[in-house]
């Protein structure tokens, strides 16, 4: 049991599949895992572990933005054992070529700040995917006849943002998408040796608007699970 998480020991797989959404862990939990057992109720943050295809998976929350997720991130590595974390999200568009509803696979996650800053100073330190997860990511999504983007992400410190010029030069530079979450996650298991991703929906698009109804999430989200497991076990 740490601070945030009530789990005892051996509760916590070491592959853990992360969700920001509390509810989206426990409806991903009941839709893919067999057996699921709620291993974590602490401030209400869930957390869920059970088997896919015969391997042991937790799929806990994180909370939104990179300070939460770095709490947890830190306690499942250094307390828990895990190995493989993969955060599964929603992110918004900032490229004409990608679409709501398809994949992103981020290869990089740039950012303003992390919670890793002030580890690293003066040093602009290049968060970035585990080759294996995000090649096998990719693979799964090809198989699977799924729409996949490969490439950079942006990880906010903001929802509401009120930077239209830092947008528009991360569209210029083919930055895919943003989110709130990866870049620390990156750097989170660079520092313990993990190995991490993030498989990512596009809910909505920053150039024109466009946002997927709220019925029709779960549905369009049940690839990007499919994919992270898949990507996990590979």
């Amino acid at each position: 049991m740490t601070i945030h998480i009530g789990a005892a020991p051996g509760e916590i797989a070491e592959t853990v599949l992360m969700p920001g959404d509390p509810y989206r862990a426990k409806w991903a939990a009941d839709r893919f895992l067999d057996d699921p057992v709620c291993v974590n109720e602490v401030r209400g943050m869930l957390g869920f572990t059970g088997t896919w295809r015969g391997q042991r998976v937790t799929i806990q929350g994180s909370g939104m933005g990179m300070p939460s997720l770095s709490i947890y991130a830190n306690e499942l590595i250094r307390d828990y054992g895990a190995r493989t974390l993969i955060r599964i999200g929603s992110a918004g568009a900032m490229q004409d070529s990608v679409n709501v509803r398809d994949v992103i696979l981020a290869m990089t996650a740039s950012s303003v700040s992390t919670p890793s800053r002030g580890i690293f100073r003066d040093l602009n330190f290049a968060p970035c995917a585990d080759w294996s997860l995000l090649s096998a990511a990719a693979a799964a999504a090809e198989t699977k006849g799924v729409t996949a983007h490969v490439g950079g992400i942006y990880s906010s410190d903001v929802f509401y943002d009120e930077r239209p010029d830092l947008n528009e030069q991360l569209t210029r530079h083919g930055v895919l998408a943003v989110e709130m979450e990866a870049a620390e996650l990156y750097s989170v298991a660079a520092r313990h040796g993990r190995r991490a991703l993030a498989v990512l929906t596009v809910s909505d698009h920053l150039l024109t608007g466009e946002a997927l109804p709220s019925a029709d999430r779960e549905t369009s989200f049940s690839d990007m699970v499919e994919i992270a497991l898949e990507a996990a076990f590979a």
